[in-house]
């Protein structure tokens, strides 16, 4: 189960997340090449990653930003640029473009000193954007909580849209992020996800843009939209297949 779309149309383009998907796109090829040579990769990780045991002790603070335009293979590239895709645009529009660069970047650098708080002496390196997409999230969760999201449940030869409102989605997104974190701390192993980045991320994002729900009218502004977009939502029209359908005899 995973969302590819929500129906809360940006009203102006939103270049800085474009940008910043293209730019995660053009540093994930330009290190391509690496992943056939293990020990070329982990230098690479060791000069750029973020090493949580190295952060800790006030070496290379500078990993908290650049790991977070590093991913650790195509799959993780794609899921990350997807979630950015679907919020980033809307979280742009109410920021504009200089204050949601700045919002990313101090979500990702935040997200990042949280992992390094939850694991301060692990020496795996740790990439990705989810950190800075999470706190993207928890923003967008906060203006719009019942913007409707399109997630794609997939139940073995079953495959069917189904449409779930924001809080829904990214409530339980956010719930496994902490279950797991703490789970993970439990048995001394996160096995190669940094859930309290995730989590770490998600509640910055949803605090810093308090101010801006309040300056819109806190809830007042949610009893105005009923927790929906400001504007009227995208609707999707879903072509019938020209298939027929064979019954059984």
């Amino acid at each position: 189960m995973f969302p590819f779309r929500d129906h809360n149309p940006s009203e102006k383009t939103p270049f800085v997340t474009y940008a910043l998907i293209a730019l995660n796109i053009v540093v994930f090829v330009s290190y391509w090449s690496l992943f056939s040579d293990p020990a070329a990769l982990n230098a690479f990780w060791f000069d750029w990653a973020m090493i949580p045991l190295l952060v800790s002790e006030g070496e290379r603070s500078y990993t908290v930003l650049t790991s977070t335009f590093l991913h650790g293979g195509i799959m993780h590239l794609a899921g990350n640029m997807l979630f950015l895709y679907i919020f980033g645009d809307n979280m742009e529009e109410e920021l504009g473009h200089i204050g949601f660069l700045l919002f990313y970047l101090f979500c990702g650098a935040t997200a990042g000193l949280a992992h390094v708080w939850s694991d301060p002496l692990s020496r795996l390196p740790t990439v990705g954007a989810s950190g800075a997409i999470a706190g993207v999230m928890g923003a967008y969760l906060l203006l719009f909580p019942k913007a409707r999201i399109d997630i794609l449940l997939i139940l073995v030869i079953i495959v069917k849209v189904i449409p779930i409102p924001a809080w829904l989605m990214l409530g339980l997104w956010f719930a496994l992020q902490l279950a797991n974190g703490v789970a993970a701390n439990a048995i001394g192993d996160e096995g190669g996800v940094a859930y309290w980045a995730h989590a770490g991320g998600f509640i910055i994002g949803f605090v810093c843009i308090i101010p801006l729900w309040l300056y819109r009218g806190g809830f007042a502004y949610w009893r105005k939209t009923d927790g929906h977009p400001p504007h009227p939502e995208a609707e999707y029209r879903y072509i019938k297949s020209s298939i027929p359908t064979v019954r059984k005899k």
